[in-house]
This record gives structure tokens, sequence and C-alpha cells, in this order.
């Protein structure tokens, strides 16, 4: 006799609650790789007007705006940390500092420069990156 899983309960983006919790992710992420506000707003594709809003998120009293835009980048940048713990399990400060360090393939610019200055295809470009050294 074969047991039927239950269905698993995805949360939607769609919910406040939800955006809420991914911002908090998305503003730790950020904390581990030491970024200023100014770039933590540049990876989400907001304005440096909305500043004020980075400490709403990171304490979760906030939810990130519901986008397509800016959560595609969050899906992307949460994505690169998982691949960066998978490349790195054992080496933390590696896996954080990796975003701030040239890297040849890109040219010499670090993955955080490609981010920020291609905006969301760069953000896509460096998730792909990762995906693509965890192949090798």
């Amino acid at each position: 006799m074969n047991a039927v899983a239950p269905p698993v309960s995805v949360p939607s983006l769609a919910e406040e609650g939800t955006r809420r919790d991914l911002a908090r992710v998305v503003s730790a992420l950020f904390d581990k790789w030491d970024l200023p506000g100014e770039v933590q707003l540049s990876l989400l594709g907001m304005s440096p007007e909305s500043r004020k809003l980075l400490p709403l998120y990171r304490r979760g009293e906030r939810a990130l705006p519901n986008s397509r835009d800016t959560l595609d980048r969050a899906g992307y940048l949460l994505g690169i940390h998982k691949g960066l713990r998978l490349l790195f399990p054992e080496n933390e400060a590696l896996r954080y500092r990796w975003v701030q360090v040239g890297n040849r393939m890109l040219d010499g610019r670090t993955p955080l420069q490609v981010m920020v200055e291609d905006g969301l295809v760069g953000v896509a470009r460096i998730s792909r990156f990762v995906d693509f050294q965890r192949g090798q």
C-alpha cells in the first residue's frame, strides 16, 4: 500500500507576510555580504530615496514590493547564496566575501560590480555563473 504524501503548501509571494519574511532573509544576506545601503537598494532595483525602508525590511516590519522585478532579484540573490553555500560549505569567510572579489571569468570585475552595473540582467548572470561553477 503506497502512502500519498500530503500536498506541500508553498508560500505565496502575493501575501504580504511572505514578502516580509523574504525582506528579512535578503537583509540578513546583505549584512553577511557587508553591503552599504545604496548597494542593497540597487540590487533590489530600488531608488536611493528608499533608504529609509532598509531598517524596516531588516526587522520584518515592511514587505518587499509585490513587483516582478524586485521579487525576481530577491530570488536570484538567494539562489546565489544557496549556490555559494554548496560551493564553499567549509569556508564561510570565502562564501560571504566571494561577491566582492575580482573574477577572471568576469573580466576582472567582481560579481557585485556585475550585479550593480548590469541590473537585473547582471544579477541573473551571476546566479547562472554560480550554478555553472557548481556543475564543474
